[in-house]
């Protein structure tokens, strides 16, 4: 078999993680590869990194650009593509090293699209498994379009994410990445999935999702409202074409409005005069009825709209007493994730935690 999968790496002040990313593509069991690194202006070494990749395997293009951000760079890489499979990785993050091999096998064998992995949130010295979602012995899983379109608004079991999935090029190469905004995958992903008729999921986990330390709090700012954007778009494009699922939709808008209104409140000086508070408030007044029917079956969401339509502040405020009553043990947790910590001999050691509180 020597089908060509084209793995574009988008990069930007990675520096320190770099190598680690291109070791773990190059050295991939399934070696039929073209791997096109996209330098979005890098201020740093990234540049002569990925020269010097390119000077040791030939499969590897390096394309040198002014910076455009993300979306830019995923786009230029597309132009380049000659295979008939797409991989996008993040070049912070990094693959088990027959990733590729047991993605295109699946979708060759299962006739699938889109193939997607299950992942790894990668720390510095412990690894997070949502085993809710994904069992690590099961064989892969297989959607149609509606089950897909149905977990991708559900944003759980599939993610809007565009890496860690193998896209059949035809699929999406007339699809571009909307550029100069955050959260670009949210614009991007419904208009690939509803193209989908059969989509696979692995579930053992082959990429490693590298989570940074800085704090959402503390690095926020008002760019972050994009992914409320990208869900208003993608909100019509369902009411249009998947009429199913406009109520779920509005129920994960509602949501990030929640998130988000609270995170600009703890970044007030962001906010001055709290206009983009001002104008969330205004959207749920606006879609009242909408997300009313959205949450009827979800109890604390229910109660959240409700309260935020008296007052947000009386909506935190119940937030927060709910968050103390559960470190006292008063309300229970959720099950959560399977914790794996990573110790100096590369040994993993599992033990279950929880989310939230």
């Amino acid at each position: 078999m020597d089908t060509r999968v084209s793995v574009i790496v988008p990069i930007y002040k990675v520096e320190k993680y770099l190598k680690r990313c291109l070791d773990t593509i190059v050295n991939q069991s399934y070696p039929y590869l073209e791997i096109i690194l996209v330098d979005d202006g890098s201020p740093d070494n990234c540049g002569s990194i990925a020269e010097e990749y390119v000077k040791a395997d030939n499969r590897i293009i390096v394309i040198h650009q002014k910076n455009g951000g993300l979306s830019d760079a995923r786009n230029t890489g597309m132009l380049h593509v000659t295979g008939e499979y797409i991989l996008f990785v993040d070049s912070d993050d990094w693959l088990e090293n027959n990733m590729i091999e047991q993605m295109l096998n699946t979708s060759i064998k299962l006739k699938a699209d889109v193939v997607q992995s299950a992942f790894y949130y990668a720390y510095d010295d412990h690894l997070l498994f949502d085993q809710r979602y994904f069992k690590k012995g099961n064989p892969p899983s297989i959607l149609n379009n509606i089950e897909l379109m149905t977990e991708l608004v559900a944003n759980e079991r599939v993610k809007n994410f565009a890496w860690g999935k193998l896209y059949k090029t035809k699929l999406i190469r007339d699809i571009p990445f909307k550029k100069g905004v955050l959260f670009e995958d949210v614009f991007w992903a419904h208009h690939v999935m509803h193209r989908v008729k059969k989509y696979a999921i692995i579930n053992q986990p082959l990429y490693y999702y590298f989570q940074r330390s800085d704090s959402i709090v503390s690095t926020y700012t008002p760019k972050n409202l994009d992914i409320i954007e990208g869900l208003k778009e993608r909100q019509y494009f369902i009411e249009k074409n998947h009429k199913e699922l406009t109520f779920q939709s509005y129920k994960v808008l509602l949501n990030t409005i929640f998130i988000h209104y609270n995170l600009l409140l703890l970044n007030r000086k962001k906010d001055e005069g709290g206009s983009y508070r001002k104008e969330l408030q205004t959207y749920v007044k606006k879609n009242y009825n909408n997300f009313k029917k959205a949450v009827e079956s979800d109890k604390p969401l229910k109660k959240q709209l409700f309260l935020f339509s008296i007052h947000p502040y009386i909506n935190i405020i119940f937030l927060i007493l709910a968050k103390i009553l559960r470190r006292l043990r008063i309300v229970s947790k959720p099950m959560g994730l399977e914790k794996i910590n990573l110790s100096i001999n590369g040994r993993q050691k599992h033990e279950h935690t929880k989310s939230g509180g």
